[in-house]
């Protein structure tokens, strides 16, 4: 795109609404849906090994420890470990076990919407993160992917059906300031057309820098947790989709047992190795809480965010009633809200991501 197009429309209409505006016709639209099927926790049967299905407070490395062995191999290495005291021997300990050095991803293994996310270089830096988190928490070291495309890959099939599908692809991009010589930190994100219509996104992260003065040429990457709320741009690639990428990604999640509904998030080399379907390297497997997040892109317009929304709910509803109809239990409303309640206790109490 130009760079007249970007500052004629850097934002979409809804892009950055807060949720309770955004996600009311989505809401009512489930309870319409939970009416039908009698069961408003019909979704959390899509993917019945995990906890609600994935919608929310179940463990990431629980997706990850069912793979396959077609699908570990694609999945980034990964270790848990407890946080809290004697944390840093623990941490070190699950590395070594899992073949891991730095630097490293840390993350908690229940959470969404990146939070918590913390990128770690050294063993000095992990000995001041790991404190920031709340005492007897489970946490996830993973291998850092260098790779210079991360991308969200939707994927969709239902329990009769010998091949999923793509529903979404989407590239997560994160903003790079330039520096000039001149001017601080803050004054180029409230130049930026995009960055400063939303600077409370970035600030917050770089507080006690603010006033720094990057040098001519000099590059700052403002944050590196992949989501959107948390300040990445997201572009829609659904365009790149080939039928080598969705065999690819099929035989891996074919390998995930009776996983049907979610999003995938992968780091590849090019765009070109991921149309190969060549290289996808997995740094995390989202259930029934995960959303196409092409809609982010700033070109989506709002009717085509919420067809997508409806199309992708409706699709839990559907699998979900075929696993209940093959003896799969639903986690009930109170199962989901108990879940619900547990991850935004968990969500509160972790540190802003990186």
């Amino acid at each position: 795109m130009s760079k007249t197009e970007t500052e004629q429309n850097p934002l979409s209409l809804f892009e950055f609404w807060p949720g309770s505006i955004f996600y009311t016709p989505i809401v009512l639209y489930w309870i319409a849906m939970g009416l039908k099927y009698r069961d408003l926790s019909i979704p959390t049967a899509a993917n019945p090994r995990i906890e609600t299905g994935g919608l929310c407070g179940e463990s990431k490395s629980s997706i990850l420890d069912m793979a396959g062995p077609v699908a570990k191999d694609a999945i980034a290495p990964y270790a848990i470990f407890e946080s809290g005291f004697g944390s840093m021997e623990r941490a070190l300990t699950a590395m070594e076990q899992s073949g891991l050095s730095f630097p490293v991803v840390v993350k908690p293994d229940i959470g969404c919407n990146g939070t918590g996310v913390k990128l770690v270089h050294t063993r000095e830096q992990m000995e001041d993160v790991l404190p920031q988190f709340p005492d007897n928490v489970a946490l996830m070291v993973q291998e850092l992917i260098d790779y210079p495309v991360e991308a969200g890959l939707f994927y969709i099939r239902h329990p009769d059906q010998t091949q999923g599908r793509i529903t979404s692809v989407t590239y997560k991009e994160a903003p790079v300031l330039t520096g000039n010589g001149r001017s601080t930190i803050e004054e180029l994100i409230m130049r930026d057309p995009r960055m400063g219509q939303v600077p409370q996104l970035y600030l917050p992260r770089l507080a006690g820098r603010e006033k720094t003065v990057l040098a001519e040429g000099e590059q700052l990457p403002l944050v590196f947790a992949g989501n959107h709320c948390k300040g990445s741009v997201f572009r829609d690639g659904r365009a790149d989709t080939t039928p080598e990428l969705i065999a690819r990604l099929d035989a891996i999640m074919k390998d995930v047992p009776d996983f049907y509904f979610g999003r995938v998030d992968v780091k590849v080399p090019s765009i070109e190795a991921l149309q190969r379907g060549e290289d996808l390297r997995i740094i995390e497997i989202n259930g029934v809480g995960s959303e196409a997040i092409h809609i982010w892109d700033r070109r989506t317009t709002l009717w085509e965010a919420y067809r997508a929304q409806f199309s992708h709910y409706r699709q839990t509803f559907l699998i979900g009633a075929a696993n209940k109809a093959r003896g799969w239990k639903t986690s009930g409303a109170f199962g989901m809200l108990h879940s619900w309640r547990k991850q935004r206790r968990l969500l509160a109490s972790y540190p802003m991501n990186d």
